[in-house]
């Protein structure tokens, strides 16, 4: 498989054109993304696209180790190593995790992650031995392109070897390369998905931040006006229909379950106990429930990850984080839609919203 990365369009003039259109309230949403999942000290991103089709992964980084907590709500998940993060069992800390493009296939990618971190000694110490502690969830992006191409090891180790603390790219990059959106009426009437990242830190020094891959079977919605800016469109592919009016009418269909699937990840600089990050990976959740519609069905394979990396050392309230990580989680949904470029078949939001 020939591994080099895609030049897909840059989001950057998306989001700078966008930006020209905010509100003042969007713009300081728009602000509080600084840094994105980076901005949390201790973690880097790193994002590898394969060339041969939309597709890749993106990998996120603990590598001296952070507290993970996972809550599964889909009905289709596919995920590596959650088992490990139940409080009741003795591993604690994680040093990465992956989300990948590629289904089941994809699971492969973190076998690369754990390489990249075993060549500088990164992992869990038993006696001599460090073993990396990788965990990963996937999304189906198979039906778009050549289903034959898919992330493997080599895809998880370029995105390490990527990653770093800068603000991480958005859009067709990574593990949003193949994702899209809107599949109540089939591929057909589908629109473009991504992966978004956003942040807020306090005027404590606290720090919540989220990374999403947005593959999802529902529409997106932006929870601020109530609209739908990405889903299922009409018949002449030109406007949105609107999940909510489809699933109040004598639509019945049932999407095929494994297809679809919104995965990500929070974190904070706080210092949690396992139990708590499980915690604030259940209340994330609601950042789907509130930008998705519908969410964690039959269909989808919805995971969220949380990593608390321990540098902010003050007491802080788990209701707290756990709020600001739904609200970080719906804004980097909205971010990943609004990023997104449209790719042959599958239009963007900014493709329907411009009139294209």
């Amino acid at each position: 498989m020939n591994n080099r990365l895609v030049n897909f369009p840059n989001a950057t003039f998306g989001v700078l054109l966008l930006g020209c259109l905010l509100s003042n309230s969007e713009s300081s949403r728009a602000q509080e993304r600084s840094g994105g999942l980076t901005a949390v000290a201790g973690l880097k991103v790193g994002h590898f696209t394969l060339s041969g089709r939309p597709t890749g992964c993106t990998v996120v980084l603990a590598e001296d180790g952070a507290v993970g907590g996972v809550d599964v709500r889909g009905g289709s998940p596919g995920t590596r190593e959650t088992d490990l993060l139940d409080p009741v069992n003795m591993i604690q800390r994680v040093h990465g995790v992956v989300l990948s493009g590629g289904s089941a296939f994809g699971l492969d990618a973190a076998s690369g992650v754990v390489r990249y971190l075993d060549e500088r000694h990164v992992g869990y110490a038993i006696g001599d031995v460090r073993v990396p502690i990788v965990v990963s969830a996937v999304i189906y992006d198979l039906g778009v392109g050549d289903s034959k191409i898919r992330p493997g090891p080599e895809c998880g180790y370029r995105a390490a070897n990527r990653a770093d603390r800068t603000l991480p790219a958005e859009g067709n990059v990574g593990s949003g390369a193949g994702a899209t959106v809107g599949k109540l009426r089939g591929m057909a009437r589908a629109m473009k998905g991504g992966v978004g990242t956003a942040s807020i830190t306090l005027s404590s020094g606290l720090t919540v931040a989220a990374i999403v891959t947005v593959n999802a079977v529902g529409d997106i919605i932006d929870p601020e006006t109530g609209s739908v800016i990405a889903g299922v469109r009409t018949p002449d592919g030109h406007g949105l229909s609107d999940a909510r009016t489809l699933l109040r009418s004598d639509f019945s269909s049932e999407p095929r379950g494994g297809e679809n699937t919104t995965i990500g990840v929070v974190a904070t600089n706080a210092t949690l106990t396992q139990s708590e990050a499980t915690k604030v990976a259940q209340m994330a959740q609601d950042g789907l429930a509130r930008t998705i519609y519908p969410a964690h069905t039959p269909a989808d394979g919805d995971t969220m990850f949380s990593l608390a990396t321990g540098s902010y050392s003050a007491p802080a309230s788990i209701s707290t984080i756990g709020a600001l990580a739904a609200d970080m989680v719906a804004q980097a949904i909205v971010r990943a839609v609004s990023a997104a470029d449209g790719i042959p078949g599958i239009p963007s939001a900014r493709d329907i919203n411009d009139g294209r």
